[in-house]
């Protein structure tokens, strides 16, 4: 049977607790605790929210979301293993919450996607057996079956968004074309549930991008039949904005490879055109080698097929979006000889360039080189 409680409450006795007995509690813990006491309530009513949220100081967005309520259910064991159905709402696609402060470190998994903002201040983030600091103003995407753990020793303010994966794969990866190297590359390990992952954006406190996330918040803590798809709009709206704006700097760990390889795709992405395996070798102080196995298993393609797919890609938005001529999106792309540049084009796609601009210019279709 669930029991109510609101935000404020809860923080409140969270607080209180561990200034009382120098203890933290695990969400879980604090629930029984406060069900023994007494302090949870059989029905409580979720407050109606008004006014614009966008226009809402940090601190009274706060004072709004201590008015809204909890739904606890005590007797539940502490888990190092949660699964979708112990937190996400039946019939919900999201579910957003503050995340609590002052509990007690407890490094576990899940099967869904959990996404960690930072509003204000800085916690505690360990991703399997490494810590580190998330600052004010970062999102941090948190595969499934990856072990962390948040913890707010402080008043910082961070908000949770949990995800179901089902909904991440249709939300986020439509919205990763992979018509860039990063963009197939962050989808391709992030549909890898066998190897913990995590992707880190750096937004320095764009008001946008937390004026969706606080609408979301409030949409998952409605309750009429609208709340559900707008909630996920507003999640649509905030991974765009994550992308538009900081696809260039996000960064990537992937627990068995290191942070090191995202930095070279990024330098992939950015030097295609004119690369080769020796300069990027020089670059990051790597045997050609290595660097070209590297390249191979954690992409599939080697460093040759990356570079000329990543070139077509680029050609194929001229082709479809400008009117330069062929011979200078050869250029653009990094071919010295547009006789070259067409024949790869026609062994690769079965058609030369000035064909496909004339089927293709303008086209509203998606393009995928990584396919």
């Amino acid at each position: 049977m669930p029991y109510y409680i609101t935000y404020g409450e809860f923080q409140k006795q969270m607080t209180n607790f561990y200034r009382q007995y120098g203890k933290r509690l695990q969400f879980t813990e604090m629930t029984d605790y406060l069900y023994r006491k007494g302090l949870l309530q059989e029905t409580l009513e979720m407050p109606h929210v008004s006014g614009i949220l966008e226009n809402m100081s940090d601190d009274e967005f706060e004072e709004t979301i201590d008015s809204f309520v909890l739904s606890l259910t005590p007797q539940l064991p502490p888990s190092s293993s949660v699964v979708e159905a112990d937190i996400i709402p039946p019939k919900r696609d999201v579910f957003i919450i503050r995340h609590p402060q002052f509990t007690r470190p407890n490094p576990h998994t899940h099967n869904f996607f959990e996404i960690n903002y930072v509003v204000r201040g800085s916690c505690r983030f360990t991703f399997e057996d490494e810590i580190s600091t998330l600052q004010e103003g970062e999102l941090c995407i948190i595969a499934p079956s990856s072990s962390h753990d948040i913890l707010i020793e402080d008043q910082s303010i961070v908000y949770t968004i949990m995800l179901r994966k089902s909904s991440f794969d249709t939300i986020f990866f439509s919205l990763l074309s992979g018509k860039d190297l990063l963009s197939y590359f962050f989808r391709k390990i992030l549909q890898d549930d066998t190897s913990p992952n995590f992707l880190l954006f750096k937004t320095d406190q764009n008001d946008e991008l937390k004026a969706f996330i606080r609408n979301a918040m409030v949409e998952c803590h409605r309750y009429d039949s609208y709340s559900n798809s707008s909630c996920i709009n507003w999640i649509n709206l905030m991974f765009t904005n994550l992308l538009r704006n900081y696809s260039e700097s996000m960064q990537f760990h992937n627990y068995h490879i290191g942070t090191d390889f995202s930095v070279i795709l990024q330098y992939i992405q950015h030097h295609y055109q004119e690369l080769s395996l020796s300069s990027l070798a020089e670059e990051f102080h790597y045997s050609e080698p290595y660097l070209s196995t590297m390249i191979r298993e954690n992409t599939g393609y080697n460093f040759t097929d990356l570079v000329r797919r990543l070139r077509l890609a680029h050609a194929i938005e001229y082709l479809e979006n400008s009117n330069l001529k062929i011979s200078e999106i050869a250029a653009q792309v990094g071919y010295k000889s547009t006789d070259h540049f067409s024949r790869v084009f026609r062994t690769t796609y079965q058609i030369s360039p000035v064909q496909y601009r004339k089927q293709h210019h303008h086209s509203e279709e998606s393009f995928d080189p990584f396919v």
